[in-house]
Parts: C-alpha cells; sequence; structure tokens
C-alpha cells in the first residue's frame, strides 16, 4: 500500500554555505520527526567525523552542529507517495521549491545530493538556470552498501566549501 508523505522544514540560516538534499525522509525519520533518524544512515556519523565533534543522539545539538558548520538540510521532494522506504518506490512527486530557497538564501555556494535519486531530480528541477555547483556524494543510506570510510574520504568534498 503507498502512502502519502511529506518532506520536513529545511534546516538552514542565513550562514549556510552548502546545501545537502536527500530524496525524501524514510520511514525511521518521519517516524522520529529526524533527518536521517535511521540508525544505520551514516549522515550524522559523517558530519561529525568531518568537523570533528564528538557525537551525540540529541536532535538539536546535531541541528547546531550543522547550523555551526554553515550547513544547510533539505530534500528535492515535498510530497509523494512511497511503500517503506526505498527511492525506488516513490510515485507522484512534487518537487520542493529549491529554487526559492537558494534565491532566499544567497550565501549558499554548493548542493550536495546525498544519493542519485536527489540528484537526478535536482537537475529536473533546476534545468541548469542556477550558476552553483551541483555535485552527487554517495548515499549515507544503508542500502548503499560501499564502506563508511569511502562514503567520509568522497563527503569530505563538503569542507572544500566553507
Amino acid at each position: 500500500m503507498q502512502i502519502g508523505i511529506s518532506s520536513f522544514p529545511p534546516i538552514i540560516n542565513e550562514d549556510s554555505k552548502i546545501l545537502i538534499l536527500g530524496s525524501i525522509p524514510g520511514v525511521k525519520s518521519l517516524e522520529m520527526q529526524e533527518y536521517y533518524a535511521h540508525p544505520q544512515n551514516k549522515f550524522w556519523k559523517i558530519i561529525f567525523e568531518l568537523f570533528d565533534e564528538n557525537f551525540t543522539d540529541n536532535y538539536i545539538e546535531k541541528i547546531n552542529i550543522l547550523k555551526k558548520n554553515k550547513i544547510a538540510v533539505w530534500d528535492v521532494i515535498d510530497t509523494c507517495e512511497r511503500k517503506g522506504s526505498l527511492d525506488s518506490e516513490i510515485k507522484n512527486e512534487e518537487a520542493n521549491d529549491i529554487d526559492l530557497l537558494l534565491k532566499t538564501y544567497p550565501n549558499i555556494k554548493a548542493i550536495f545530493c546525498n544519493g542519485g535519486k536527489s540528484y537526478k531530480n535536482l537537475k529536473k528541477i533546476l534545468h541548469n538556470k542556477s550558476n552553483i555547483g551541483v555535485y552527487l556524494l554517495p548515499s549515507t543510506s544503508p542500502l548503499h552498501t560501499i564502506s563508511f570510510e569511502r562514503k567520509l574520504e568522497e563527503w569530505k568534498v563538503l569542507k572544500t566549501y566553507l
């Protein structure tokens, strides 16, 4: 059975220089009302490693680490129908207004897509209208089975834009 789901509001402020875009929250994230809440998703572990921060499960502190390091987080999809958490199960999707977000927060210098679905969707949304660089990073999802070390190595590119 397909279930209608909605994205969360962006985590962003005027100081944000990097925008990380996922596709849309998975089941565990929707249940917890937190970005990247699945315990096997490596997003938070990567962020904490990159910025040499002590890991915490406290979501408010996680958000503060993002803001302190000038990182914004959002999703390319605003609403859709999906069974489970797989991007391949997404149907009837509607996009978030990424263009408006970029106009509202002009300090964003680069967009990093957390996985192929967000990258593919973002390319359709922007239609090369933006002069901001768009980069594909390996998904932090446990379904993307490359090693944590390799994911971390590729995600280090974020620091070059801060």
